[in-house]
């Protein structure tokens, strides 16, 4: 597993780094899942775009949660990319296996490490919990299933059982720390697992599409 030290604080930065880092996947007919406000349309104009979300300026404006498919055909797109929008659907499994439909050769998907991002409100006391609050009112959008970093890689490894899709790349992100402070957390767990299961914020996959 790759490791990149990145962080996203604006979603606009997420779309940067998609269109940076995969950039080799990224031509033909590109499927953008919850695309807000399309950035990565503008970040690649030579593609076929198509931004799909419930929200944001969209192409199809579409609720994932109240439709049984895509309305797409199989295989429509060369590319797929579905980044941290899973959880928040209560049909994770459902909508995934839609993903694979539509999609011709690669798909890009991303899931958040929850527990990392959790972690340090509820160490500190500070009383709420960004994405499983409990807002006075209720909220637009809010994640729908609560995991950590091993359990959103187990996930995406045991895709490749049930669809016809090859894992090609498997990324984690942590946030850009000075090197010593790397350095002593790299110390402090040095199971690589027991660290990114602490401080990595996201795990990106690329699957392949097979024939």
């Amino acid at each position: 597993m790759e490791l990149d030290y990145v962080n996203f604080r604006q979603r606009a930065d997420r779309s940067r780094y998609i269109a940076r880092r995969f950039s080799r996947y990224l031509s033909g007919k590109v499927l953008d899942v919850g695309c807000d406000q399309a950035v990565l349309k503008g970040l690649l104009p030579g593609i076929e775009y198509t931004g799909i979300d419930v929200g944001g300026t969209p192409d199809i404006m579409l609720n994932l949660d109240e439709v049984e498919k895509l309305p797409f055909e199989d295989d429509t797109f060369a590319c797929t990319v579905c980044s941290d929008v899973l959880e928040h659907l209560d049909n994770l499994h459902r909508n995934f296996a839609e993903l694979v439909r539509v999609t011709k050769n690669h798909l890009i998907v991303s899931l958040p490490n929850n527990w990392a991002n959790a972690r340090r409100p509820i160490e500190r006391g500070k009383g709420a919990i960004a994405h499983y609050g409990l807002p006075p009112t209720a909220p637009a959008d809010r994640h729908k299933w609560f995991f950590g970093f091993s359990e959103a890689v187990n996930f995406l490894k045991e895709q490749e059982k049930l669809f016809p899709v090859a894992l090609k790349e498997l990324i984690a992100n942590d946030k850009p720390r000075p090197l010593f402070v790397r350095l002593f957390r790299r110390l402090r767990y040095v199971r690589r697992e027991r660290y990114l299961n602490r401080y990595a914020h996201t795990v990106w996959a690329v699957f392949s599409k097979n024939a």
